[in-house]
């Protein structure tokens, strides 16, 4: 809730000119990324805006939505990282998941109403017989409260409605698909998957292939791209940093991660400080000497230590098509 700025709250009276609201501090230019560990209950969007705030960052966004029933890895980018957010969204994704056997659900998640039930509950063996058929390449049919949109509306928001929804199966890529523990009643396993895979496809697709049905009923995100729990920090923490960072105690700087992270799978080309200024300047260079390089495709180009833009590279001519206002 925002305050009226004309109220005084200790008074009930609109604020004197001796008692001037209290000015709110001036965003700053922050870039980097920083790798939260999102509770559960909280949206990606509210995540982003409590980094932001504790920063007082003048520019964010996340690199892939997490639903309010997950935890684990949201990446948030700061200032110029939100250049390279599409890279990110791109990488592979990791997670460990609940399926709870039995029930099927309209969410395909422990949010949904239950629409089919069985009494049938897997063993180990037969689930894991099953899953070679959902790793590799394979056809995944979205659920129907998703992001995916249908004639420009968000599927999830035409289901809430109470229209019917239909999705067409998409191809996706799922490398990496294990049970890591097993019960009678849920089995917990962790995933690597591609861009647009569906964990709680997955766990719906498998509960009609195993005959009992099932829906996903505890998921974390462990890895997006490059980012790795090892990276994350909780909300808490950071909170906590921030407090002894007003007291002349830390630096909340220390948790972000270079721009250039997000890269780490793009080749690099460094560059002389002249060239830099050129690309900078939007122009094209040209690589000389029987030294250069000879490179094809999408590059990230640094200068002294400093990243200076995305570029195509066309044998010896690199071409900027991003450029970066990054210092040293």
């Amino acid at each position: 809730m925002i305050e009226n700025a004309s109220e005084d709250p200790r008074s009930g009276e609109g604020a004197s000119a001796a008692h001037p609201p209290p000015e709110r501090p001036r965003r700053r230019e922050i870039n980097g990324w920083l790798v939260l560990d999102k509770p559960v209950g909280m949206t990606s969007t509210h995540a982003v805006a409590v980094a932001k705030r504790l920063f007082n960052a003048k520019k964010a966004g996340h690199a892939g939505t997490l639903d309010p029933l997950a935890s684990g890895l949201l990446p948030i980018a700061f200032g110029e990282a939100t250049k390279t957010v599409p890279f990110v969204m791109d990488g592979r994704k990791g997670y460990r998941f609940t399926v709870s056997w039995g029930e099927e659900r309209d969410t395909d998640d422990s949010e949904g109403a239950v629409t089919a039930t069985s009494a049938a509950r897997p063993s180990r063996d037969s689930i894991e017989a099953a899953l070679p058929a959902f790793i590799g390449d394979i056809m995944q049919t979205p659920p129907r409260f998703s992001a995916i949109k249908i004639a420009g509306e968000r599927a999830y928001d035409l289901s809430r409605a109470g229209e019917s929804v239909e999705l067409e199966a998409r191809l996706v890529r799922i490398e990496k698909l294990a049970v890591v523990a097993h019960e009678t009643g849920a089995s917990i396993f962790e995933a690597v998957c591609g861009k647009g895979t569906y964990v709680r496809a997955v766990a719906r697709d498998l509960g009609r292939a195993l005959g009992c049905f099932g829906h996903v009923s505890a998921l974390r995100r462990t890895k997006v791209g490059p980012f790795t729990e090892e990276n994350a920090i909780l909300l808490d923490d950071l909170a906590e940093l921030r407090h002894k960072a007003a007291a002349g105690e830390g630096n909340l700087a220390g948790e972000l991660l270079p721009v250039s992270t997000a890269l780490d799978d793009i080749p690099a080309l460094a560059v002389s400080r002249a060239d830099a200024g050129r690309l900078r300047r939007g122009q094209s260079i040209l690589l000389r000497g029987r030294e250069a390089p000879l490179l094809q495709g999408r590059i990230s180009v640094t200068s002294e230590g400093a990243l200076v833009a995305l570029a195509e590279a066309e044998g010896a001519e690199i071409r900027p098509t991003r450029i970066f206002n990054l210092s040293r």
